[in-house]
């Protein structure tokens, strides 16, 4: 089976962000970005709020929520083909499955679902309790995505990385495990890959950074979240390149030739 390939929507700084964006300028790109994943040909688009760092490692501001909802929805329009998910960030994943249950999205990334990381924002504890709760108490179809030991962190202590994937799947029902590098656009180990599949064989994994065409070809996983490369010259402040989609959908459709 063909890898899932989910481009992602970085968001122009939104507003009441530290960089003081407007919701214009942040859909524009976003519709922008949307129609050249679309047209390359992904399977999934992921929304993040990534141009609103420094994030908050709690709860965002409800303008957030407001604006990632206008935006999601929009996305919901003309992607009718594409799953569709939400991430927001840095770990608010209660405010990510209300804007996935309402623009009608297919599944949340959640960073951190169990346990705790000391990350750029300090100390994140998991609360899979309370969002699978949410998620029940909203009827939400919405599976979770989430990350094993996520980028931009590091654990507290020294974890096993495979009880923590059987932690993350069996404890805290993740539907869908992520393993990243150490940060955004960095390549992943694929001894981890290995270690999280050989752990949890019943969940599939995605890579979550550092993918390219070349890498693409030996994923090693059952999806790959792809960021950084599709946008031109890598560069995150351009727009995604619709050729390089198409390159990266040729790489991943050819994983193991």
């Amino acid at each position: 089976m063909k890898p899932t390939f989910v481009g992602v929507v970085h968001l122009l700084p939104l507003p009441g962000s530290p960089r003081g964006g407007t919701l214009a300028d942040a859909l524009q790109r976003a519709l922008l970005d949307a129609h050249a994943l679309r047209e390359g040909g992904v399977d999934a688009v992921i929304v993040e709020n990534l141009g609103d760092a420094p994030y908050t490692a709690g709860t965002v501001d409800p303008v957030t929520v407001a604006a990632m909802t206008r935006i999601a929805g929009a996305l919901r329009d003309v992607l009718p083909d594409q799953h569709l998910g939400i991430n927001v960030l840095r770990n608010d994943a209660l405010a990510a499955l209300s804007i996935a249950h309402v623009v009608d999205a297919d599944f949340v990334r959640i960073n951190v679902h169990t346990g705790a990381m000391v990350t750029d924002q300090g100390l994140i504890e998991g609360r899979a309790r309370d969002t699978l709760l949410e998620r029940q108490r909203l009827g939400a179809r919405v599976q979770l995505v989430v990350d094993v030991l996520v980028k931009h962190a590091v654990p507290l202590g020294n974890p096993d990385l495979a009880d923590v994937a059987r932690d993350t799947a069996y404890r805290g029902l993740a539907d869908v495990l992520v393993v990243t590098g150490s940060g955004t656009g960095r390549p992943h180990d694929p001894a981890r890959v290995a270690a999280v599949k050989n752990a949890v064989p019943d969940r599939p994994v995605w890579i979550g950074s550092g993918v390219t065409p070349p890498r693409a070809r030996s994923l090693g996983a059952e999806g790959a979240i792809v960021g950084t490369w599709l946008h031109e010259h890598s560069d995150l402040s351009r727009p995604v390149d619709v050729d390089r989609v198409r390159a990266m959908r040729a790489a991943l459709d050819a994983q193991g030739t």
